[in-house]
């Protein structure tokens, strides 16, 4: 469960990094709200999965889900650049996410 609540935090941070991204300075209501929220509900699961969870793996996979999903969404959605070595280097991110679950169990 608290690997599920750790993936679950990971991906609002992604909701809250877009949703900042369209605030402009905190003077648009709504990505304020939903950055606030999702921020907010990101600490939070975060904090019941370290209750169970070593908190430098927990924060390290947190983080990389984070970078990561930020990452693909600008490409995606943002007209971000793509380059190879960009792709290359969000590869590892995932590598290291990946790695560290393995070795946590």
């Amino acid at each position: 469960m608290a690997w599920a609540l750790l993936v679950g935090a990971g991906l609002l941070e992604i909701v809250w990094a877009i949703a900042l991204k369209h605030t402009e300075g905190f003077t648009r209501l709504w990505p304020s709200v939903v950055g606030v929220a999702g921020a907010a509900l990101s600490f939070y699961l975060l904090s019941i999965a370290l209750k169970t969870l070593p908190v430098g793996t927990a924060y390290a996979i947190w983080v990389g889900v984070g970078a990561l999903g930020v990452a693909l969404a600008g490409i995606v959605a943002l007209g971000e650049s793509a380059s190879l070595l960009r792709l290359l280097f969000l590869a590892v991110i995932l590598v290291g996410i990946i790695g560290l679950r393995l070795v946590e169990g």
